[in-house]
């Protein structure tokens, strides 16, 4: 169980450093965590007029956090994300793509924009 709740603190911690390093970078934090039966999104953020679905991962590594998001990861958080952009109106004429920022201890994460592409074509929202 402390095993469980170390991991939590340590997924929380890179989840604000990421939220950071993109502020820093123009992103606006529209959602954390988001949670759906189709998947989950660990932040969704907006830049002009595209929209971000992030996953953040944490690695000793950064080949490691690169490699651990795999394609069924993604389907996953596109799904995910295809669920939260249709209940949105608002973000219909928006753009998106997926990005992957990685965090290593007491490294500045490394933000990789566009890091998956869904081989279909996803439905209107």
């Amino acid at each position: 169980m402390a095993d469980r709740r170390q991991a939590e603190r340590r997924g929380r911690m890179a989840e604000n450093l990421a939220a950071l390093l993109l502020r820093l970078k123009g992103y606006s934090i529209l959602e954390r965590r988001v949670r759906s039966r189709r998947g989950e999104i660990d932040l969704v953020a907006l830049r002009g007029a595209t929209l971000v679905f992030v996953e953040v991962k944490t690695r000793a590594r950064l080949d490691d956090a690169l490699r651990a998001v795999r394609p069924a990861n993604w389907a996953r958080i596109a799904a995910a994300a295809e669920t939260w952009a249709s209940r949105r109106p608002r973000f219909r004429d928006h753009g998106h793509r997926y990005d992957l920022v990685a965090v290593q201890p007491w490294r500045i994460p490394v933000h990789v924009r566009d890091a998956w592409r869904p081989d279909f074509a996803p439905t209107e929202y």
